[in-house]
């Protein structure tokens, strides 16, 4: 829908933007404006200023800048059009219909809307009431206090077929039954002549009911918990033109401004977890409605927090839904968006752990919580055993699938590098120089050796977090420039190189960058041209070091204008980048070969050192004919 600037003004013009805020803030007068801490940030000194002759609020520490309407999309969480409608209801203004079809629609929803609002009315008539007497037993059973219970809307419905039917006649079958609040046993079947038509019965029978509402606080449908024996446990309205569980999350109308104080979200799996934190002072709670966190979800909840912690129970289902979740965010991940996962402990839920020990070992829970790249790593490290070389590449390979997920190039090249660095941990790094015996026995690794007297000696291991950055040499540093400036120019050989590239630790950081740069650009579905890749550095030192490359006196495999083959490109660059990293490896094999032979001298441990020494030296004769070679131009 498009409005009017003159409406919009119109409606900025009947709103006293002091009033409206006043209502969630504290707002002290300060000659023609208002003052308040700002609620966008924490501090102690007012730095909030409020200006009604303007129509306009400032924070003078934060920045946070806006009118009523800003006021209600970025404080209250509110889409654009639902803030204008709230601010012209109360303005007393019409919001423009752009069509006849649309101003119908219109119609029905407010119908709607009345008709779920009297249905909730009924239904805390009934908890009130004698029949009422079980549900509320079971809200002080459960620990519910009554002003909890108001704030929620808890409610009952009566175990008969018609109760609510009878109660809300006036508003007619069809719109009751469109509303999701009474079945149609015939549904939309035609009547068959002459054939009994059934009567429609409500849905509800016989339950504690809880309103679920939109972000705007309204009821567009119910939950129902069974009292007693029976099946379903919980009972959702069906969608509607009102409610769509899949893009609806039950506290959203609470738990969208409580999120702009606390700065975070969090998720937990169903009503009375929400509930429970809620009454802890964890108002910035949601969930789902009976179904896995959908894309949709995903979405609105980075609108209330760029990491929004998922708090599921500690059992199988619980961190099956979180891994449910986690798959289905790895499309929509973009810089700064993510999720993070907090574990509760095993066999409890968020109401269990807060009266066993308090809301500050809930608060701990959600202090611990994982990033999405440390849960998926452990999740796939955990399915399945890692014993032999096949079941070590399955594990590489899920890793590639969850990478392969990811739509953003930026942060899947950082999620593969990251899986690299994982991975090489596990299962180089950290079992290079650690006993046989601690290993788990099983087979000897590949490149291990035996001495003399029998023993295993493990093989050197690849780079990892102890080896130094590449690029402290005079040579390593005119190697490396050949290398980024053949990629530049041979950008189709950027992929084929990627695995080796990704595991490199360079010292020069606008070096690095240029390479995270030109490693992003290789996942992209369309191959990358050299100006292509100019174009994603734009301009700054990255992409002047860049044009500087391509100078046709650059050191390079490949100089300007030849027509080198791609075989012999790739093989060059190959053994450039294997030398490259093992110039670190080599580095940090020798002063642990140097460490052994000086903490305990013996026949093997020299042997080891001079074995090493010698590799360091046959690597750095190798680094350097490579950096004089009449190849690099």
């Amino acid at each position: 829908m498009s409005l009017s600037p003159a409406f919009l003004d119109e409606l900025r013009a009947r709103t006293s933007l002091s009033t409206l805020i006043g209502r969630t803030v504290k707002v002290q007068k300060a000659g023609r404006e208002y003052k308040a801490c700002c609620p966008f940030h924490n501090e102690k000194t007012p730095s909030f200023t409020i200006n009604d002759e303007k129509g306009f609020y400032h924070c003078f520490g934060c920045g946070a800048h806006g009118d009523a309407i800003r006021w209600m999309t970025d404080h209250r969480g509110l889409p654009f059009m639902e803030a204008v409608k709230e601010l012209a209801q109360a303005a007393g203004m019409d919001v423009p219909a752009p069509d006849p079809r649309a101003a119908k629609r219109a119609e029905q929803a407010r119908g709607l809307h009345d008709v779920m609002a009297a249905a909730q009315g009924f239904f805390e008539e009934q908890l009130g009431g004698i029949e009422g007497a079980e549900a509320r037993a079971y809200l002080q059973q459960r620990g519910i206090a009554a002003g909890t219970a108001r704030t929620f809307g808890f409610g009952f419905s009566p175990d008969g077929r018609g109760r609510l039917k009878t109660a809300l006649k006036e508003f007619g079958e069809p719109l009751l039954i469109e509303a999701g609040l009474l079945i149609d046993p015939d549904g939309a079947e035609p009547d068959g002549g002459n054939a009994r038509k059934r009567d429609s019965y409500d849905r509800f029978r016989g339950r504690l009911m809880l309103p679920i509402r939109d972000i705007r606080g309204r009821v567009i449908a119910f939950g129902g918990r069974i009292l007693g024996a029976g099946e379903p446990k919980y009972l959702n309205s069906p969608d509607t033109p009102l409610f769509d569980k899949g893009r609806t999350l039950y506290n959203i109308d609470r738990a969208s401004p409580a999120s702009r104080q606390t700065g975070r979200i969090i998720v937990v799996e169903g009503y009375m977890d929400v509930i429970a934190l809620a009454q802890a002072g964890f108002e910035e709670s949601v969930a789902p409605l009976g179904t896995a966190l959908t894309e949709h979800q995903i979405e609105r909840l980075w609108k209330m927090a760029d990491v929004p912690i998922l708090c599921f129970d500690g059992d199988s289902a619980g961190q099956k839904a979180a891994i449910r979740a986690a798959t289905r965010a790895l499309p929509l991940l973009r810089p700064g968006m993510s999720l993070a996962f907090a574990t509760l402990p095993a066999g409890q839920d968020p109401d269990d752990l807060i009266r066993a020990e308090g809301p500050a070992a809930m608060e701990a829970v959600l202090g611990a919580a994982e990033p999405l790249v440390e849960r998926l790593w452990k999740y796939e490290q955990a399915a399945a055993p890692l014993d032999t070389p096949e079941q070590r590449a399955a594990l590489k390979q899920r890793l590639s699938a969850i990478t392969d997920a990811i739509a953003h190039p930026d942060v899947r090249a950082h999620y593969v590098h990251a899986f690299r660095e994982r991975y090489d941990a596990l299962f180089f790094a950290r079992a290079a120089f650690q006993p046989r015996h601690q290993r788990g026995g099983g087979s000897a690794r590949s490149g291990w050796q035996r001495d003399r007297r029998g023993n295993w000696k493990p093989p050197l291991p690849p780079a990892g977090s102890e080896a130094r950055a590449i690029g402290a040499s005079g040579m390593e540093q005119r190697l490396l420039r050949a290398v980024l400036a053949s990629l530049l120019r041979h950008p189709d050989q950027i992929a084929l190189h990627r695995e080796m590239l990704i595991g490199l630790r360079i010292a020069d950081t606008v070096l690095a960058e240029l390479l995270n740069a030109m490693i992003a650009a290789s996942f992209s579905k369309e191959t990358v041209e050299t100006g292509g890749l100019l174009t994603i550095l734009g301009q700054g030192e990255v992409y002047n070091m860049a044009k500087g490359m391509l100078r046709a006196d650059t050191f390079t495999f490949t100089p300007h204008g030849s027509k080198a083959d791609s075989d012999r490109v790739r093989r060059d660059l190959d053994e450039a980048i294997r030398v490259m990293a093992q110039g670190p490896e080599l580095e940090a094999a020798l002063a642990e070969a140097t460490r052994r032979a000086r903490d305990d001298l013996n026949e093997d441990s020299f042997a080891e050192q001079q074995r090493v020494r010698k590799l360091k030296l046959d690597h750095d004769r190798r680094l350097a004919e490579l950096a004089q070679s009449e190849d690099i131009i």
